[in-house]
């Protein structure tokens, strides 16, 4: 049964409002990202714009839990995908996340060529080569402003999916109907 505004509106807290968003993607997209991003693309522009943003920002949270912005781009090595995640966090009003990430993003270009060439070695060959490469050092500082801003008021980490349940409670009809 698809999520509806008055769901979103009567959940009483983020943790739960989370969950349903989250419930909501899977339905709408049952098939992850995987390996062809193109489909994936095509699939997540047919959905209301919230959830659009929400799915184009999930891997980005993931990097940064575990590991940090040169690796997104090393896993996520696809323009159209990481402009899409950039104009979500524009969308989900992560405006200083997303101006980090359009940073990393134009910083990352000029090293693209060689992370297409290591990852067509193999992945491990990236994992050899990253550390303590420029391309490292070029990304840390972005990463560390991001790591930052993904902590809450104690130093916990929390993330970009803090957004999804504040701009689900903003916008709930971006989140269930698609905008023309």
């Amino acid at each position: 049964m698809p999520l509806t505004e008055l769901q979103i509106v009567e959940c009483r807290d983020d943790d739960s409002l989370f969950e349903l968003l989250s419930a909501e993607l899977r339905r709408r997209l049952p098939d992850e990202e995987g390996a062809d991003l193109d489909a994936f693309l095509k699939n997540i522009r047919a959905i209301p714009v919230g959830l659009r943003a929400m799915a184009a920002t999930y891997q980005l949270d993931v990097s940064l839990c575990l590991d940090d912005l040169g690796w997104h781009f090393a896993n996520w090595l696809h323009r159209p995908y990481c402009e899409e995640t950039l104009s979500g966090l524009r969308e989900l009003e992560a405006f200083e996340e997303a101006e980090i990430f359009g940073d990393a993003l134009r910083l990352s270009q000029p090293w693209w060529p060689k992370l297409m060439a290591l990852r067509e070695v193999s992945f491990d060959a990236f994992v050899q080569w990253y550390p303590d490469s420029d391309y490292e050092k070029a990304m840390d500082p972005l990463t560390r402003r991001m790591w930052d801003l993904c902590k809450d008021s104690k130093g916990e980490r929390d993330g970009l999916l803090k957004y999804w349940p504040r701009y689900a409670r903003k916008y709930p009809h971006k989140v269930v109907r698609v905008m023309s």
